[in-house]
């Protein structure tokens, strides 16, 4: 069964890594649309104007702990005060270059992040987040 969600949203400041997740994320045709914010600032924007119906709603976040002026932390405190009607079907998975046990064990106790993984975005990452986390929906539409 081929999972293929609406939108992707990559959150990193590095433009090399989202060129290259772009790519994996493409090669693997699992979603209708990427879209790329330089930054946690540029992310809560394009979440703003989906809200308002302007913009696609991300089915799964990737998103980078370490960047400048708002990191993947920040960013998470901004994203819980959003006023989003099934906010709580995004799923969020830190994508992060850190080994940093306590970045891992952080992530852990913060209820909107789904899953941890290390870069680089691979294929392999990409489905293993799509079984996880995106099957059972996928069964409960066909069903519903």
């Amino acid at each position: 069964m081929k999972i293929k969600l609406k939108c992707i949203l990559l959150i990193d400041d590095d433009r090399a890594t989202n060129f290259l997740n772009e790519y994996v994320i493409k090669k693997t045709d699992c979603t209708e649309q990427i879209q790329v914010a330089g930054g946690g600032q540029q992310a809560l924007e394009f979440l703003k104007s989906g809200i308002v119906g302007k913009s696609p709603w991300p089915d799964l976040i990737l998103l980078d702990i370490n960047m400048p002026d708002m990191n993947g932390w920040q960013f998470l405190e901004e994203f819980k005060k959003l006023k989003m009607v099934k906010k709580d079907e995004i799923v969020i998975v830190m994508l992060t270059t850190s080994i940093n046990p306590e970045d891992h064990a952080k992530a852990e106790t913060i209820g909107e992040v789904s899953g941890f993984r290390n870069k680089p975005l691979t294929k392999d990452i990409i489905y293993e987040l799509l079984q996880a986390y995106f099957t059972d929906r996928l069964l409960k539409k066909k069903d519903g």
